[in-house]
């Protein structure tokens, strides 16, 4: 009986070694479970080669006010940094003998335009000759000009801001004396803008003046802007051989003078270039190789890269835009591997724009 048991025990053994040796066969005969890999679609896009600098923003129109009346300075109304607004009042000078001499050619240019009324009267009636009423007018028009530039003068003294934009210097203070024509404060207006980007000397060859610029700055994140580069300037003197790029545009909104501002000058355009990402290129004893992904499998294609944009990379030579390649995983692949794609295989590349 103890036999039997010890013989039963042996035949059960000897079959589930067999079964274990079976699946272990069968497995060897599948081959290594498929690599998780991730994939997407080599897309066709107009390349943008671009040059950047980091530059600043600076007022283009910067008018200096200067004093249109000689006198002395009684207020100041504006400080360095100030916003002002179109005709704000900056600075007054001492306007009590501009309005004595306003009230008195007021009073004399009221009484000659009386006397001209009685003259005209008197000339209908024939009590006197055309040439004598002919000369009182005269008298009246000089009356009436001499009026007006006095009152004229007595606005004057109180000196105003030409346009809107922000107090760049303010060269008076109270009770200077300002001679006619004498600057009193510099203006920047933001209404338009004169951008200096700086570049090497080795960007030389690529700038020139009409290329496309994409313009972004700190102080108005939301609001990228296009220009054009409206001249290269060569800087003389400075010891160094850069240059600055120059682009002149209109405010395109919250953009402020003395702003940063990062542009990004398009020096070359490659139509219809094949984009991969730069994780599917990878180095291999072929050379350099991406993985064409089709029926579970991974191809490898040996290709030509190009420039780099951004997180992903040219394809100039070996593969055609609609291809599938694996992205994450390509460094681990061999030609030929089985693989299993996480993400959809025909889910295209983002695209992706140029402010």
């Amino acid at each position: 009986m103890q036999a039997m048991r010890w013989a039963l025990l042996a035949a059960l053994l000897a079959g589930a070694t067999l079964g274990g040796c079976g699946r272990k066969e069968e497995a060897a005969k599948q081959g290594p479970p498929p690599a998780l890999i991730t994939a997407a679609q080599a897309q066709a896009r107009d390349l943008e080669l671009v040059e950047t600098a980091v530059g600043e923003a600076d007022s283009a129109t910067a008018p200096m006010v200067a004093a249109e009346v000689a006198g002395r300075v009684i207020r100041v109304h504006a400080e360095v940094g100030d916003a002002v607004r179109r005709g704000q009042l900056l600075a007054e000078l001492d306007a009590a003998d501009f309005a004595a001499d306003a009230r008195r050619l007021e009073a004399q240019a009221l009484t000659q335009r009386r006397l001209t009324e009685r003259y005209r009267e008197l000339a209908r009636q024939g009590f006197i000759s055309p040439i004598k009423l002919e000369e009182v007018e005269a008298l009246n028009v000089a009356a009436q000009e001499q009026h007006v530039r006095a009152a004229k003068n007595l606005a004057r003294t109180r000196i105003v801001a030409p346009v809107a934009g922000r107090v760049e210097a303010r060269l008076v203070s109270q009770g200077d004396w300002l001679e006619l024509g004498q600057p009193a404060f510099q203006l920047a207006t933001s209404e338009r803008l004169r951008i200096r980007l700086p570049f090497p000397e080795t960007a030389a060859a690529r700038i020139r003046a009409g290329q496309t610029v994409y313009l972004t700055t700190p102080s108005a994140p939301d609001a990228p802007f296009t220009g054009r580069v409206t001249e290269v300037r060569s800087l003389v003197g400075t010891g160094s051989r850069s240059f600055d790029a120059i682009v002149e545009v209109g405010n395109p909104g919250q953009w402020r003078p003395g702003a940063s501002v990062t542009g990004r000058v398009v020096v070359e355009t490659h139509p219809g270039a094949v984009m991969v990402p730069e994780q599917s290129v990878v180095l291999r004893p072929a050379g350099t190789v991406v993985y064409v992904v089709a029926d579970g499998r991974a191809a490898q294609r040996v290709v030509r890269a190009g420039t780099k944009d951004r997180g992903e990379i040219e394809i100039l030579e070996g593969l055609q835009a609609g291809e599938t390649v694996a992205v994450d995983g390509a460094g681990f692949l061999t030609d030929g591997a089985k693989v299993a794609v996480q993400a959809p295989a025909g889910a295209a590349l983002r695209e992706v724009h140029t402010p």
